[in-house]
């Protein structure tokens, strides 16, 4: 196939700039449109026409209570384009179809009593997408799977080096996942898609120096965005913060003697505190809330916070975020008292780094990495929309 024209080619960038408004920002008019990118009125006319030839937007009425002079045509990312999402963790298979409108139109957690294989992962996926394709996504055009897997992913290839708690090592999970559901798969580190999430459309949206950690089953991960864009790391590998040795000043805190803080900051110490075996985001906040006053929960939450916040502090000194985004449990602990954690982040980092230092929850809730790695199967369309 010949390279596109030069006037192709500005075509395709202008197409992949309108749908990429459409899809992080929502509903759009044309006259939006055209005030965003600068070009006119008929220009924007023919992209749109275009894009809903292609299927991937669809042109709606104006709000008439809105409607100011002459009405224009409100532009919105079609439904039924979809992702399939993955996050396989030591207790679960969290799935969803993430529309690329960002709303989820189906959400189903698998739990599991046992470490899920490679196989298997892939297995269960590719039977939700034939279950799902004979109903609720009858309808939907599935653009592919994007998987959220807590371990090390290598760039180049999605190869999972290292996912320690589920025991995947030199994993081909993309290829077996592609092989099981004939669709394209993309693969990245859990936090790495909720950092992104979290930027393009939760509590970092429109920060461009964010620390992002995320507390889960498997442990903690982050993800940094710097000058507004995702830091990878060489192979992929940046953000492992829960293998860092934060400082602990007090011995009697520490639960593993030379631990590294997923090991001390720990969602199965919180279980275990709540007397449960396992749970999802939700019901662990809940059962926390539900038994705030019993000394042993008030304690151990208190400990963790105590160890994340040195942890936290040490991670403002050397990034200099304006903002650190905390998900999964770690939301949960940073919840119960923010003021505290973040006083308490404020006393151990250097005074400049923290005099404008924002602490914030996580805004997508448990949909985080789901919408991440939704993400992340979008982004070869978002780059060339006709391709």
């Amino acid at each position: 196939m010949s390279d596109p024209s030069p006037a192709e080619g500005v075509r395709q960038r202008n197409l992949a700039r309108l749908l990429r408004l459409v899809h992080v920002d929502g509903p759009l008019s044309r006259a939006a449109l055209t005030e965003a990118t600068g070009l006119n009125r008929s220009t924007i006319a023919d992209l749109v026409g275009r894009l809903v030839d292609e299927g991937l937007v669809e042109e709606r009425a104006p709000d008439p209570a809105r409607r100011v002079g002459r009405p224009s045509p409100v532009v919105v990312a079609d439904p039924r384009v979809v992702a399939v999402t993955a996050n396989p963790e030591v207790d679960a298979l969290t799935l969803a179809a993430v529309g690329l409108d960002r709303t989820i139109r189906l959400r189903e957690r698998i739990e599991v009593d046992h470490l899920l294989s490679p196989d298997e992962t892939a297995t269960l996926i590719a039977d939700r997408i034939t279950a799902w394709r004979a109903g609720d996504l009858a309808d939907a055009r599935i653009i592919g799977v994007g998987l959220a897997v807590p371990g090390l992913v290598r760039a180049a290839d999605g190869l999972v080096r290292n996912a320690p708690h589920l025991g995947w090592i030199d994993t081909p999970v993309r290829d077996l996942v592609a092989h099981a559901t004939g669709l394209p798969v993309a693969v990245d580190n859990d936090a790495s898609l909720g950092a992104l999430a979290e930027h393009l459309f939760g509590a970092a949206r429109g920060v461009d120096d964010v620390v992002y950690l995320n507390g889960g089953a498997s442990g903690i991960g982050g993800g940094l965005i710097v000058h507004g864009m995702p830091v990878a790391g060489a192979a992929g590998y940046a953000g492992e913060f829960g293998q860092n040795r934060p400082g602990i000043a007090a011995s009697a805190d520490r639960r593993a003697e030379g631990g590294v803080l997923e090991d001390e900051v720990s969602r199965a110490h919180l279980l275990e505190a709540v007397g449960l075996r396992a749970a999802d985001e939700p019901t662990l906040a809940a059962a926390l809330a539900a038994a705030g006053a019993d000394p042993g929960v008030a304690a151990e939450l208190e400990r963790q916070r105590r160890i994340l916040a040195t942890a936290l502090a040490n991670a403002v000194n050397v990034l200099n975020p304006s903002v650190v985004v905390l998900g999964g449990f770690l939301a949960t602990i940073a919840a119960h008292d923010p003021e505290g954690l973040r006083a308490a982040v404020a006393a151990q980092a250097m005074d400049s780094t923290a005099d404008d230092l924002d602490i914030r929850v996580a805004s997508l809730a448990e949909d985080r990495l789901l919408i991440g790695a939704a993400e992340s199967a979008f982004a070869d369309l978002l780059r060339d929309p006709t391709a």
